[in-house]
């Protein structure tokens, strides 16, 4: 090992999900929208004056705050934007776990809180999900550095009653507590009602999936002024400029049309429900998915061996080879009615 060697910060990053370039596939496995954005986005591409691209965006990102704002019924100062959720997520946890205390976050949950943690050098904690998948309450009751937890949980789709997720906030006010609801649009209660109620509560969204921009990068957190003012100090001493000016513009023009959100997310609703009923005929077993995926497994059929034989037939879902308690399971999510038809298809012949 060369000297130097010694002084890097060595992590085991995140595995971002398969990304095949080919022409002819169903890609079902790294929860995007099946459907395009909303029609005025193509309109705004086509007409976007290039010349503005010579120029840094604005750094406060305030023409997308305020349109997000106005959709949510909120004050632009409770609205913090950033590339991606992702992007959000990470400057909560550079900003606000910062205790000695362990932050808490499920055993089985988005696999990009621990590789932060362990980047940032944030002690945690993971929290086992009882036997059927879900997040206890009882468990989170205890001191801690912070909180954070998906909702509705990824990989698994199960959804926490509003209740429950309040109780959480409410047995750690002396913390950060932080809801990623990253898949809320597809059938969930949000607790963005909470944050005046609740001055340590960060509730976080994307438009990478019901809004059907992953490729633009757009992610958002609600909370108090206070917090959102930490949060901006934070990201104007890392990098200013987050966004840039096209995606501002993409996502303040996507979020204005509420009618084709709801369209599209309906649409994603039906097919999870139709494709949940087949699957259950298939013999597969799963939980009732509130998000764009279900979490499936089938007691005959090894989830290796299945993962297999659909990537060959150009059916691409998700294997996750850990943690041990997950590895029999596929995480498969949810494209069109039609998309959804051939992978039934395909099941349904497959076990004959």
């Amino acid at each position: 090992m060369r000297k130097w060697e010694e002084n890097v910060r060595r992590v085991v990053p995140y595995t971002p999900g398969e990304q095949p370039k080919k022409e002819r596939m169903i890609k079902l496995n790294t929860n995007e929208n099946p459907y395009p954005p909303a029609p005025e986005v193509a309109k705004l591409l086509q007409s976007f004056d290039v010349t503005q691209l010579r120029r840094y965006p604005d750094p406060s990102i305030g023409d997308l705050i305020r349109e997000i704002a106005a959709f949510y019924q909120v004050e632009p100062e409770q609205v913090f934007a950033g590339v991606g959720s992702d992007d959000v997520l990470a400057m909560i946890f550079l900003t606000f776990f910062n205790s000695k205390l362990p932050v808490l976050f499920p055993d089985i949950t988005y696999s990009f809180y621990d590789v932060w943690a362990r980047l940032l050098g944030v002690a945690y904690e993971t929290v086992p999900l009882d036997e059927r998948f879900l997040i206890r309450a009882q468990d989170y009751n205890r001191p801690c550095g912070g909180v954070i937890f998906p909702n509705p949980n990824a990989p698994t789709g199960e959804l926490l009653p509003l209740e429950t997720v309040e109780t959480i906030i409410r047995q750690n006010q002396d913390v950060i507590v932080v809801v990623d609801e990253a898949y809320i649009d597809f059938g969930g209660k949000s607790a963005l009602p909470l944050i005046d109620r609740y001055d340590n509560l960060l509730v976080v969204q994307t438009f990478s999936k019901s809004r059907s921009l992953a490729g633009s990068r757009i992610g958002y957190a609600f909370g108090s002024r206070k917090l959102i003012r930490y949060l901006n100090d934070v990201k104007y001493s890392f990098n200013s400029y987050t966004l840039d000016r096209l995606s501002i513009a993409i996502g303040a023009c996507a979020i204005r049309d509420r009618a084709y959100f709801e369209e599209t997310t309906q649409k994603v609703i039906a097919a999870r429900e139709w494709t949940k009923q087949e699957l259950s005929r298939l013999g597969f077993v799963f939980g009732d998915s509130m998000s764009n995926f279900i979490f499936a497994t089938h007691p005959q059929i090894p989830a290796v061996q299945l993962f297999e034989d659909l990537k060959k037939a150009d059916i691409y879902v998700r294997h996750f080879q850990q943690p041990e308690r997950i590895q029999n399971y596929l995480r498969i999510s949810i494209g069109t009615m039609e998309e959804m038809q051939e992978l039934i298809s395909f099941l349904q012949q497959y076990k004959q």
